[in-house]
């Protein structure tokens, strides 16, 4: 999914069409790391919710050290096209050990709730985005 795929779907984002605020179960919160709620596109919520069940389940919340964001309206990194945080189909989590075009230090177990529920990982990239963890498709 890119960009343009998100334009075509819910059109500038400006217009934050799509958007909700997302509460999450405390249960889910990874040790509180997570916030209570989350501005983020309607379509985010069963996926995220679905990884982060996984991951209470796999008994990995210790594994997600920060939540680092998901509604951001603005440019790709070294791009001149709209990130999907514009469109809120992406976040960031464990910022400060996964920085943008660094080697990721994400666990594996962690990466695989996100991408067994459909997201994409941007640590697989060829300009690593370690951090950044976005839907595969919409």
């Amino acid at each position: 999914m890119n960009s343009k795929d998100c334009l075509k779907k819910y059109g500038i984002p400006e217009l934050e069409h799509n958007m909700v605020l997302y509460k999450i179960h405390q249960d889910l919160r990874c040790n509180y790391v997570i916030p209570n709620r989350i501005y983020c596109n309607r379509d985010l919520i069963k996926p995220l919710r679905t990884a982060l069940e996984l991951i209470k389940i796999r008994n990995l919340q210790h594994l997600v050290k920060s939540w680092d964001g998901c509604f951001n309206i603005r440019k790709s990194k070294g791009g001149d096209v709209f990130s999907l945080h514009s469109w809120g189909v992406a976040f960031d989590i464990n910022a400060k050990t996964n920085g943008y075009n660094q080697l990721p230090q994400m666990p594996c177990e962690l990466v695989s709730c996100f991408i067994e529920t459909g997201f994409e990982w941007g640590g697989l990239w060829k300009t690593k985005d370690g951090m950044h963890f976005q839907l595969r498709n919409i």
